[in-house]
């Protein structure tokens, strides 16, 4: 498979977080789409219920993408979210079929600083959505 950079349909479905808002949001799945986070072990089986459990959260949130990548019907992006101002990275991997996402798992992961052992091997990742 080839992959482009160009936000291809992962472009399309997470602009409407911005562009759209929180109920049209969720028009980009699948009726039985399936919505996994593996770090807590939980499944959401179906289009009403993925959207019943982000618009129930109680955090105030802004989403940053920061790159799509993908081809065909896979495509992964890389967000920061931020909850209550606090940020937190974001890995969605999306299958879409017929221009709607089947399966989306996300990843999430907290900031964290970076032991003093690697100072002298790695240098700073520009400043990208914190």
């Amino acid at each position: 498979m080839a992959l482009r950079q160009d936000p291809g349909p992962a472009g399309a479905a997470l602009g409407g977080l911005r562009a759209r808002g929180i109920d049209t949001e969720h028009a980009i799945y699948a009726e039985d789409a399936i919505l996994d986070y593996p770090q807590s072990g939980e499944r959401f089986r179906g289009r009403s219920k993925i959207q019943a459990q982000r618009g129930g959260h109680p955090a105030e949130r802004h989403f940053t993408i920061l790159r799509i990548l993908g081809g065909g019907d896979l495509w992964v992006s890389e967000c920061v979210i931020t909850y209550d101002g606090v940020p937190a990275f974001a890995v969605s991997i999306m299958e879409f079929t017929d221009a709607l996402v089947t399966h989306e798992t996300q990843y999430f992961a907290d900031p964290f600083q970076a032991p003093a052992w690697r100072a002298a091997l790695a240098e700073p990742i520009p400043r990208r959505g914190r």
